[in-house]
């Protein structure tokens, strides 16, 4: 295992070299040069928090921002919205919606990823990252003159993403719970108020054969190589354990109150993810409005968004939803 690590260390290293010298290219009107992306400065509490937005570049013909479609992606915990953007073949989810016509927004919650960094790592919790989330919907609310936008959650973003739903439905058109923390993860005590981050752990959810060795037919050598290493360039060495603290409690205890959605809702997952309590899972549309859906995709994990045999699946699923 460790020599898998250190493997995935060094071409990660030089798999950024070469992802940057391309990205230079596309910034110089390159053939990728499809996509416009601008960052908005955004404050709450004092935190300046990281808000993008990716878009297919405008033409001539484009739509006003009134009609443009609009996606915020939250992201779960230790590590920050860059996931959802692997530039690895056709994996990236933000460039799948923004071909699909959306304009695709990341937030990272205060302390994580390009957010400025917090001194109590406990302080993002739950309820403090659906603030978060409200001020970058108002923020992009302002900025696009639409009264509501599509969401999206995943993992630990679906605690926060149902919480925001819960007070805010006037500003949702749909919601997406990917990957759904309905209850606890199990028990665990969490003393400190910063998580360790390290290669290792960011691989951590990446399906393994029988010796422990990673399955590339399920997750591709070359993902998991960007993956980690953008964690780490991203994420660096600690993360804020708000989140972490919330969630790893018994199972019993419920941790997100669906009746209080009033948004149409896709549950989406696989269903080898060993954070989810299925029971759950299975019965969650009888307290969910009209309009709602659960896709369970056969065979996925976690990260299924970003399985070889499974992503693209798990992308026809949710484009179908957000479409009808």
């Amino acid at each position: 295992m460790k020599r898998d690590i250190k493997s995935l260390k060094v071409l990660a290293a030089l798999a950024l070299f070469f992802a940057a010298l391309f990205l230079s290219a596309c910034g110089s009107g390159g053939a990728k040069a499809l996509y416009d992306y601008k960052e908005f400065p955004l404050e709450r509490n004092g935190i300046a928090l990281h808000l993008d937005c990716v878009q297919l570049a405008k033409k001539s013909s484009a739509k006003s921002d009134k009609d443009q479609k609009n996606i915020l992606l939250v992201h779960g915990v230790t590590y920050s919205s860059h996931e959802f953007d692997i530039d690895y073949k056709d994996y990236s989810l933000v460039k799948k919606l923004a071909r699909s016509g959306w304009a695709v927004w990341r937030l990272d919650i205060a302390g994580f990823g390009r957010s400025q960094e917090v001194s109590d790592g406990f302080m993002p919790d739950s309820d403090y990252a659906a603030l978060d989330i409200n001020a970058a919907v108002q923020k992009i609310v302002e900025l696009t003159g639409q009264d509501k936008i599509d969401v999206l959650g995943w993992s630990w973003g679906t605690v926060t993403t149902s919480r925001f739903a819960a007070a805010h439905s006037e500003r949702i058109n749909k919601l997406v719970l990917y990957a759904p923390i309905l209850s606890g993860i199990g028990d665990a005590k969490t003393a400190e108020p910063f998580h360790h981050n390290t290669w290792e752990h960011a691989a951590d959810d990446f399906a393994r054969t029988k010796d422990g060795a990673f399955d590339y037919s399920i997750a591709e050598r070359e993902l998991i190589e960007i993956w980690c290493s953008s964690c780490w360039r991203y994420d660096g060495e600690k993360s804020p354990n708000g989140g972490r603290r919330d969630i790893c409690v018994p199972q019993a205890k419920e941790l997100i109150d669906l009746a209080k959605i009033k948004n149409p809702t896709l549950v989406i997952c696989g269903d080898k993810d060993p954070y989810l309590n299925y029971k759950l899972v299975k019965k969650s549309l009888k307290n969910l409005p009209k309009g709602s859906d659960l896709q369970i995709i056969k065979g996925g994990s976690h990260v299924v968004f970003v399985e070889a045999p499974y992503y693209r699946d798990f992308q026809k699923r949710l484009m179908k939803f957000l479409e009808k």
